[in-house]
This record gives structure tokens, sequence and C-alpha cells, in this order.
């Protein structure tokens, strides 16, 4: 019987689907979304789950493993997700067997440790690869990007992005990732700022979009065209540094002194 219900409510769903339901259609659309969602999630936690088996050991330098790691670094790019110590491992592998060096593969390592900022990511990862590599292309505006990032040149960032968009084709969510890490300098740094002028570090966003990373952060706007971010005196933690020295580790010193 419970067969025959849920085979009724779905033929009746999908005689309404038909019908051209918006209801229904929107309904449709979202279930499968999650469905897709789910399946994408188990699919990924599983490669990373292998990938973290392959890792452990002498496993970690055998150039065998490659591909699958490249192909991981792909998969990351794909999903926006992340795993540091996986790309780090093909950045080594790299090192190790110069013959299989792959740029495409590389440049995705390098913007992946871009969206990690303010970590380290991006240095770790820049100091593992050769020189002549470096100054090729695209590695060379990668790294530029990089520089104009840890050095908040934010606007010239967006600038030159704009410039070199080819360079975030298969890299989900990069721009979002930045403007985040730019809203964390922005919240550390600033009391109150012009609202034109966090637009256009956030890359030209529009006034809604704005107000989205407003809320998300919970800045408000103020009067004359500014934002208020935080009270940074109120912010501020003492840190007491306390030294303990023990009397055997001075007790030569006094010895000597005498």
């Amino acid at each position: 019987s419970c067969f025959c219900s849920l085979y009724v409510s779905t033929f009746a769903l999908s005689s309404l689907f038909n019908a051209g339901s918006s209801k229904v259609q929107k309904w449709y659309a979202y279930v499968f979304s999650l469905i897709s969602l789910k399946r994408k999630m188990s699919s990924f936690e599983q490669m990373r789950a292998n990938v973290g088996k392959l890792l452990k050991g002498i496993d970690r330098y055998n150039p065998e493993n490659l591909s699958t790691l490249e192909r991981y670094v792909e998969t990351q790019a794909r999903e926006n997700a992340y795993d540091l110590e996986a790309n780090l491992a093909v950045l080594k592998l790299y090192q190790f067997n110069p013959s299989k060096f792959l740029t495409q593969v590389t440049s995705q390592v390098l913007l992946k440790a871009l969206t990690n900022l303010p970590h380290t990511d991006f240095t770790l990862c820049k100091c593992m690869i050769d020189q002549t590599h470096q100054d090729s292309h695209p590695i060379r505006q990668i790294l530029e990007l990089g520089e104009l990032l840890e050095t908040c040149h934010f606007q010239a960032f967006w600038r030159y992005l704009e410039e070199n968009l080819d360079l975030l084709d298969g890299i989900v969510g990069f721009e979002d990732s930045v403007r985040k890490f730019i809203c964390h300098v922005v919240g550390i740094t600033y009391q109150h700022i012009d609202k034109w002028l966090l637009a256009e570090m956030l890359g030209d966003v529009s006034d809604n979009h704005l107000k989205v990373w407003m809320s998300k952060y919970g800045w408000t706007e103020a009067e004359h065209g500014t934002i208020f971010i935080c009270n940074q005196e109120e912010s501020i933690k003492p840190k007491n540094i306390v030294e303990k020295i023990d009397f055997d580790s001075v007790a030569s010193i006094m010895a000597s002194s005498q």
C-alpha cells in the first residue's frame, strides 16, 4: 500500500510537472539539486579518504600515484574544496620528477592556496616551484596576483584579474574566497570605511552584493556614505608577558661574576 501511495504521489507530481506547475517544477529542481549535491559530497569524501591513504608512509612520494593526486587537485578546483597536504605532495613529486611537471595542475594548486589567505599556504607552494617554471605563463601571472593580495593592493588585484580571467577556468568559488580574505583585512584594519571604497576593494560589487557581505560580517551603514566596521580600541587584547627563570639557570652566571 505504501508503494501504491508513493506511486500515486509521484504520478500526481509528474502530472502537475507536465502541466507546467511552477511550484512543482521548483520542488523537483530543489530535490534533484540536493541529490546531486549529496552524490558530489560523498564522491569527494571518498576521494579524500583514498588520497589520505596514499599520503601515508613511503607511498607519499611514489610517482605512480601522481596521476591520482593530479585528478584530486582538479576535483578540488571543481568542487570548491581544499586539501593543502595533498597539493604539497603533488609539488614535491614534481620536484623529484621534473619531466612529469604539469603547468595546469600547478596553477590550480597556487590558485587554491590563494583562496586560503591569510594562511601561508601560497608561500609554501611557491617555494616548492622551480624558478624556471615561476617565470612561465600562467604561473608568473598567478604569482603577481598573489603579491597584490598579500600586499593588500586589492583594487589593482581586481584590475589585473580582469585582464587574466582565463586563469580562473575550472576554479569554482575563487572570487568569493578572495573577498572573504579582503573582509578579514578590512575587519582588523578599519573602524569606518567609505562605502564606495569597500565596494571597490571587493571588486566593484553592486550595492546589493555589498549589503550581503556587510550582513555577513555584521557591518552597518553609517551617515555620509560610510560603513561602521568595529571599534578597534575595544578589540585590543592586552597580552601579559611573564618570564620564568629558575635559580639553576642563573646559578652559573652568578658564580662566574663573583
